[in-house]
């Protein structure tokens, strides 16, 4: 499906039917990497609807002369959300990037937002400044990236800890599709202007409803320490930092993954429910 706001077609997919969950991926791959992810996660949860969404100059979303920076992508997807939920209350999901916008969404719809999951969030918009680990590879498969087209097994082997099949085909299936069709001159445009001209983290009062913030250990993308600043923003949040997992931990430690994204909805829905909204 298309949503044209601002003149900008806004490829989007929906799953499920209920509470509507905002997923918002990550720079530069498209909603497949947020479906690929979060869809088994809903395996036996009926009542919540996905959303799912490519952003500008990713996926199906083409980018746009007007929009020139990370301010101007989250007033699209602002504007998005309007047109799709007006006046709606719903839940965040994002991831790296899509952790970044998340927030901002957060800033400028506090009111509406009923819970929010933080996939390994990019925290620092300069990469210089990031508190990163080092690059560390824990399981290591030489005969699979061989086996591999050559740029596809160097994109894989600079990110991932877990060089295994399963990853490598969540990677090829999820992430691969959307790198591969990236407009990166737009994206390069966006680069320059990375971080917000705001606080995106001075929020008007703690947000009280249920948060995840999941890390990984192995992580030397965008780290796990900057993330944990976050959580005097967040009383009821869940902070996890797994080991064996990069910036892909969602993929990576799926099992676990799916334990604490499950707990995150049982804790959202039950405040719903308190609230009559559920």
């Amino acid at each position: 499906m298309e949503c044209l706001v601002g003149g900008v077609p806004i490829y989007y997919e929906t799953s499920g039917i209920g509470v509507p969950i905002v997923a918002i991926h990550g720079n530069p791959t498209d909603h497949r990497a947020m479906k690929g992810c979060m869809e088994p996660v809903f395996a036996n949860r009926p009542g919540w609807q996905r959303i799912y969404f490519d952003l500008p100059g990713m996926g199906r979303t083409p980018g746009s002369k007007q929009i020139k920076s990370t301010d101007d992508i989250l007033d699209l997807v602002l504007d998005f959300i309007e047109t799709i939920l007006p006046g709606q209350h719903f839940l965040l999901a994002g991831e790296s990037y899509g952790g970044y916008l998340s927030r901002g969404v957060l800033l400028r719809k506090f009111e509406q937002v009923e819970g929010m999951a933080l996939i390994c969030p990019l925290m620092v918009s300069d990469v210089q400044k990031r508190d990163r680990p080092p690059r560390t590879v824990l399981v290591n498969n030489p005969h699979l990236l061989a086996s591999l087209d050559s740029t596809d097994a160097e994109l894989f082997r600079s990110i991932a800890v877990v060089q295994d099949r399963d990853n490598w085909e969540h990677f090829r299936d999820e992430v691969l599709p959307g790198i591969r069709v990236a407009d990166t001159t737009f994206l390069h445009t966006i680069s320059q202007r990375y971080g917000y001209s705001f606080d995106v983290d001075h929020l008007p009062q703690p947000f009280s409803k249920p948060v995840v913030i999941l890390t990984g250990r192995q992580d030397s993308l965008v780290g796990y320490r900057d993330a944990w600043h976050l959580l005097e923003n967040y009383p009821r949040a869940t902070f996890a930092v797994l080991d064996r997992a990069g910036h892909n931990a969602h993929n990576e430690q799926h099992q676990v993954f799916n334990a604490i994204l499950g707990d995150w909805l049982d804790r959202v829905q039950e405040v719903l429910q308190k609230d009559g909204l559920k």
